[in-house]
């Protein structure tokens, strides 16, 4: 992956053959997949209306990434050695959620089939707790 384009936002899928990750050598952002580790065997581009911060399913068979509508998207993709998108569908809208078209903002429950967001309200900023040990604390304050 080389040339003046821009790469960013790699994911590797669960199986650890494939890395998708957005790039900006059309022009505009779009989501691509190459195989790995052998990146030069092949590539795909996955959206075809703008596409950033691409991010694999748990079981490998999905890839989700935002369109440039702000929307969710859920590409499903064949089992096996070659990499073939079944169908693509747009989940849901995301736009009242916070987003960074270099880094992933969201994520993916283990299970699949729920989304981790950072909620966006303007004029608020944004802060992340850190509560280190939390169990212990937990059991100090119930008395244990």
């Amino acid at each position: 992956m080389a040339g003046d384009a821009e790469e960013f936002s790699p994911t590797l899928s669960p199986d650890g053959r494939w890395l998708a990750y957005g790039s900006d050598e059309s022009g505009r952002s779009q989501v691509y997949v190459r195989p790995f580790p052998d990146a030069g065997r092949g590539r795909w581009q996955v959206s075809r209306t703008g596409g950033t911060e691409p991010l694999w399913s748990p079981a490998g068979d999905e890839l989700f990434y935002r369109n440039a509508s702000g929307d969710l998207v859920s590409v499903e993709v064949a089992p096996g050695s070659d990499f073939r998108v079944i169908s693509e569908r747009s989940l849901f809208s995301v736009r009242d959620y916070g987003t960074d078209t270099r880094n992933r903002a969201f994520s993916v429950a283990p299970d699949g089939k729920s989304f981790y967001f950072i909620s966006a309200l303007p004029g608020n900023p944004s802060q992340l707790v850190v509560v280190l040990n939390w169990f212990e604390e937990l059991k100090a304050k119930a008395g244990r």
